[in-house]
């Protein structure tokens, strides 16, 4: 697939202020910092698309942006720690859970894990989330270029053993690299292939 426009739409507080549902639509969510921001820039070859933050939380609406005018991709708040109230972070939980739930054109969320870290309790929780509200997701590992190759194949081997314990079926995964631009073009042809009818979304 090639990204022949990358267009910011709308930041919403909540699903229903969302653009009309008539299209297909990619959400991207992960831990706070796992890089979310610098991974869709990458995406979409654009470093000033999301803005990136070295503040955790940084994200704190439902943010869309139209690519080649033809799918959305949305850029979600990240869950887990961030340094907010537990009024806004409730908030935040309650506007992802509507929105991953009750968002009748999303086919597909990327949940973003970070390669250099070994399995984490929050990011498998998510996951049995997901699988409970029949929410498909894909998993990309991001940060790969910031560890050694042994390093990241390791904590991914290790993710994916963890996985296995509670499911029968692994969804796709992908490792990445904003920075090399690693797994840019397996993300985006799994997006074209699910937009073309060639793959059913998974959870």
């Amino acid at each position: 697939m090639q990204i022949k426009s990358a267009v910011y739409v709308i930041s919403s507080p909540d699903f229903e202020k969302c653009p009309p549902a008539d299209r297909p639509e990619y959400a991207f969510i992960g831990r706070s910092n796992v890089g979310k921001s610098s991974l869709i820039n990458m995406l979409c070859n654009n470093e000033k698309l999301a803005k990136t933050s070295s503040a955790p939380g940084k994200t704190q609406l439902i943010n869309h942006f139209i690519i080649n005018k033809e799918w959305y991709l949305v850029d979600l708040p990240g869950y887990g720690f961030a340094k907010v109230s537990i009024r806004s972070r409730n908030r935040w939980e309650q506007m992802i859970e509507n929105y991953l739930r009750k968002r009748t054109n999303l086919s597909l969320v990327f949940v973003l894990l970070d390669a250099r870290h070994s399995p984490q309790k929050i990011d498998l929780d998510f996951l049995a989330q997901l699988k409970k509200w029949q929410v498909p997701f894909a998993i990309v590992f991001t940060k790969s270029d910031k560890e050694t190759q042994r390093v990241v194949s390791s904590n991914v081997k290790a993710f994916l053993e963890a996985m296995k314990k509670t499911w029968q079926f692994l969804p796709q995964h992908f490792v990445s690299s904003a920075l090399k631009k690693t797994g840019r073009d397996k993300i985006l042809k799994h997006v074209a292939e699910i937009n073309g009818g060639m793959l059913p979304p998974l959870f």
